[in-house]
This record gives C-alpha cells, sequence and structure tokens, in this order.
C-alpha cells in the first residue's frame, strides 16, 4: 500500500484563504472530485494522511511515518505523466515544478512548514493541474472535470435517460448515475462532458452545459442555466444562473440570481436573487483581498468573482462586488454591494454596517442548518470554528 502526505506550505495555505481556513488544500474540490479524492482514484490502494497548519490537525490528521512515504503539495491533482518519476522517487529525493518543492520521499516526519533536508532534487515538467491561488480553482475546473469523469466512466456503462421530454446533445460524453433524476431538461455535452451523481436531480426546464458536474444528491431547481465549467458538489441545492463556479458541498441557492467565476464553501446558503459581479465595467483586471498583505493584490484575471468560506450565509438580493472574498460563518444581508472582503463571523451589510457576529448565536444557526441534513458538528470542525473565533485573520 502506498502511503501520501498531502502537505500544505505555510505560503500555499495562506494563499489559498478563505478556502483553508477549515480545510487544508487537498480537501478543495476541482473538477468533480476533491484533491484528495483524485489522489484515492489515480491509486485505488493508497493511504493519505495530511500534514496542514496545526488547528487542522484533528479533523484532518496525518500518518505515523514507519517507512518511506511520499509527501505530495497538497495543491497538485494527479497525471499520468507524474506516475513514473513519482514511484521513482528514492528516500531522500525531491521533485520540483516551477522551482517549488511539489515531492519528496522520507522516512521522517515532516511538521508543517518545515523544510525537509533533502539529497537530490530532480526538476520536472507536467501537465497536472497546480492549485496555486484562488482563481485556479475556477481556471482548472473544466480541465479537472473533463479528467475526473474520464476516470469515473473508464470501463463502466452510464444508467440510460428514460425521460422522452429530454433533449440531449453529444450523449457519449454524459454519464448518469443509478438513482439520478432529470426530467424534461437540456443537456449538451458537445464542448465537454456532463456528471450526474447518484440520486442527483435536474428538474424541469434546465439547461446544463458540460463540461458539469452534479454530484451525488445535488439538485438542479427549476428552469436554471447551469454554463460550462461549473460543479455542483454533493447535496448542493442551485437554481438560477451558475458559470464557472465550484460549490463545495451541502451548499444552496435554490432561486435566481447569478454567480459566475466563484468558488462557494460548505454549508453556505445564498438567498433568493443574490447575484454577484465577475466582470468590472472598465475591463480592467480584478483585485481579490490577499490575507498575507491584508490589500487588494491583482489577480491578472478579467473575470473573477466571490470566494465564500463555510458556514456562511448571503440575504435575499444581496449584491457581492467584482471579487469579493468572504470568510467563515459570516452572514450578509442589506441594500447595495457588499464590501470587497468579509471577515469571519461578521454580521451585517455594507449599508448598514458590519459587526461581530456573536460566536454562540453563530454556532446555532450552524447546528440548525446541519441538522436539516441529518448531521451535526463534528468535535474536529467544533475545534477549528473556535480556533477562527479566538484567533480573527
Amino acid at each position: 500500500m502506498k502511503r501520501i502526505i498531502l502537505f500544505d506550505s505555510p505560503e500555499s495555505h495562506a494563499k489559498l484563504k478563505p478556502l483553508t481556513f477549515t480545510r487544508p488544500l487537498a480537501d478543495i474540490r476541482v473538477g468533480i472530485h476533491t484533491i484528495q479524492e483524485k489522489w484515492s482514484y489515480f491509486w485505488p490502494d493508497v493511504e493519505i494522511g495530511f500534514s496542514t497548519v496545526p488547528y487542522l490537525a484533528q479533523a484532518f490528521p496525518s500518518l505515523p511515518i514507519s517507512s518511506p512515504t511520499l509527501y505530495l503539495a497538497g495543491g497538485l491533482c494527479p497525471h499520468e505523466d507524474l506516475r513514473k518519476p513519482l514511484e521513482a522517487l528514492l528516500p531522500g529525493e525531491g521533485l520540483t515544478l516551477r522551482g517549488e518543492l511539489i515531492a519528496f520521499t522520507t522516512e521522517e516526519v515532516i511538521p508543517f512548514g518545515q523544510e525537509p533536508n533533502l539529497k537530490a532534487i530532480h526538476p520536472i515538467e507536467t501537465q497536472a493541474s497546480w492549485l496555486t491561488t484562488l482563481p485556479q480553482t475556477f481556471l482548472l475546473n473544466g480541465i479537472e472535470i473533463a479528467r475526473d469523469f474520464d476516470q469515473i466512466s473508464r470501463g463502466r456503462s452510464s444508467t440510460p435517460l428514460h425521460d422522452p421530454h429530454t433533449v440531449v446533445y453529444g450523449a457519449d460524453r454524459i454519464f448518469i448515475e443509478p438513482g439520478a433524476s432529470v426530467r424534461c431538461a437540456i443537456l449538451n455535452a458537445e464542448n465537454g462532458p456532463i456528471y450526474i451523481g447518484k440520486n442527483a436531480v435536474i428538474q424541469e426546464g434546465s439547461l446544463v452545459i458540460g463540461p458539469a458536474c452534479i454530484h451525488n444528491e445535488a439538485m438542479v431547481a427549476w428552469g436554471s442555466k447551469i454554463r460550462p465549467n461549473t460543479t455542483l458538489g454533493p447535496v448542493c441545492r442551485v437554481g438560477g444562473e451558475v458559470g464557472n463556479s465550484i460549490f463545495h458541498s451541502y451548499s444552496n441557492k435554490a432561486h435566481d440570481g447569478f454567480l459566475g467565476n466563484s468558488y462557494v464553501g460548505a454549508w453556505c446558503n445564498l438567498g433568493a436573487n443574490t447575484t454577484n459581479s465577475n466582470l468590472k465595467n472598465d475591463y480592467q483586471e480584478v483585485k481579490l483581498y490577499n490575507y498575507q498583505t491584508q490589500q487588494l493584490e491583482t489577480t491578472g484575471e478579467l473575470f473573477c468573482g466571490t470566494f465564500m468560506g463555510d458556514y456562511t450565509k448571503a440575504g435575499i438580493m444581496t449584491l457581492f462586488n467584482t471579487g469579493t472574498v468572504v470568510g467563515v460563518s459570516a452572514n450578509v444581508f442589506g441594500s447595495g454591494f457588499q464590501a470587497k472582503h468579509i471577515p469571519s463571523f461578521t454580521w451585517g451589510g455594507q449599508m448598514e454596517g458590519y459587526v461581530p457576529y456573536r460566536f454562540s448565536k453563530a454556532i446555532e444557526v450552524i447546528q440548525a442548518t446541519m441538522a436539516r441534513r441529518e448531521k451535526q458538528l463534528t468535535a474536529g470542525e467544533m475545534a477549528i470554528l473556535t480556533h477562527l473565533n479566538e484567533n480573527p485573520e
């Protein structure tokens, strides 16, 4: 059995906030799977641990080191051209990509933030996706949907689509898992595959254009428009118009409104007609809040929307500006465009004013939200939220 530890560097972990406030990089979903799940598909017998910031360790533990163990950069997605160089690594050897360490083998425990002592480093080139910035989540999503689709569908047959009122284009690039329901919809996979997970639902009048993923038990609401490069993670409920965006899991945007070039964490809710801007009126590149410098930094991207941490909620008709970053467990509402950066555990809106969100109330709301899906916070998740509340960003 292979043993892999997916490691975050302090810099990579900081760059991917607010998504990494509650998870290591390898638990970010890009394509159909999270990065950890991709490696499990790539090496089916793999045993996986994490090396990340200490407060995440209870929920994302490492592995005991008793034999040579492969450390991989948490934002690195598998690709077939990585197989040989990774399997050829000897203890004390590493691989670099564009000057950054992406893999090494060792028999020692390497704590978060510590550089390994390596005797040989080999630079490589690869077609693998490597997640290093927030915009790359949506920029890489279409590529990773196609790669995950090929992995999932290889050697398998799709569940037949029986609804006579659903129109299909590119049927050979549509894969439907058992239990899924599609009625009176349009599925267009001519320019990219469409994956529909177990017990997923695509309701009447919806349009889905690939590459797209409607994951297990996710729902596309009546009359929705799911544009290319979009992933609805497990148990998400999404309506309106969504393009080039990712919903991690258990998040809702059940009504009309536009979301583009964005990433929504787990257990979030966007109220009716909530909309974001993903393009500036002057067609200049978008700036994003940087948690390291605590100021807006250029992204080099013309299209860039909203990045939302876990457990955050937005009231009806909330407007998010181009390149907005929202932390964990914020409760945002009110008129006008919201601020470009909304810290974790914030209550209110730009026009009404932002105030700290009382922690006990925030936890009460999270527990009520999860109870609707017969879930509750684990001890590890509660420890993470407590840490974030006690150590403001």
